[in-house]
């Protein structure tokens, strides 16, 4: 174990990410460690300091998680993602950075792979999004189709004011629930208006319920 270094950690982290995904670490600060994705580079360097607008910047400025979008002033390129701090003895030390290549500018589509070659689905008309057998399948009220796109990568491009994540295998567009029904164990089902029904699980039920203001 003496012979970890940090770098190496981090490095070993680093693998534990989608290659969409570029991890940045900083301190309170200038970035420490960064890890560019084969989708997004932000071109940071270790020794840059945590420039006033960034996510990492509002992280360490509220000691709070924040996850959003971030237009292309501050980097040259717009991106989604999550920074999380981290403390020591009840003190903010730095922050962790997991950097998404952002949908392009002014697309509000997903493009999903059918039987017959590619659909754009308009975000209002995507119902959910299924993650199983390995594929992310997205759902309309008429169509389904696949996605390269993982749920976790999605979680940050859709727009979080219509779709919530509400199960590992499920993110679900709030506007399309017809009814709540409660299931067992503290769960619930949602009736979409395509007729289909999605689970709530137990582990999302109570973000889920304080989301939904129920």
């Amino acid at each position: 174990m003496e012979d970890i270094t940090f770098g190496s950690l981090l490095e070993t982290i680093g693998e534990l990410f989608s290659d969409e995904i570029s991890i940045a670490v900083s301190n309170t600060k200038e970035y420490i460690y960064y890890r560019p994705s084969k989708r997004i580079d932000l071109k940071i360097s270790a020794g840059d300091p945590v420039k006033e607008g960034t996510i990492a910047h509002k992280a360490l400025a509220t000691n709070q998680k924040v996850s959003e979008f971030i237009n292309r002033d501050v980097f040259g390129v717009p991106y989604h993602g999550m920074a999380v701090p981290f403390l020591h003895n009840g003190q903010v030390e730095g922050c962790v950075t997991a950097i998404y290549p952002a949908l392009a500018d002014g697309k509000a589509v997903v493009t999903v792979k059918t039987p017959d070659g590619w659909m754009p689905l308009p975000y209002s008309k995507v119902e959910y999004l299924e993650s199983k057998e390995k594929k992310t399948y997205v759902y309309s009220e008429d169509l389904s189709g696949t996605h390269k796109h993982s749920l976790q990568e999605f979680e940050y491009l859709l727009p979080m004011d219509s779709f919530i994540r509400c199960h590992r295998s499920f993110i679900v567009n709030v506007n399309h629930i017809q009814e709540i029904y409660p299931d067992t164990h503290s769960t619930f089902l949602l009736s979409m208006d395509n007729g289909e029904q999605v689970p709530v699980s137990q582990s999302y039920s109570s973000y889920f319920r304080k989301l939904l203001g129920f």
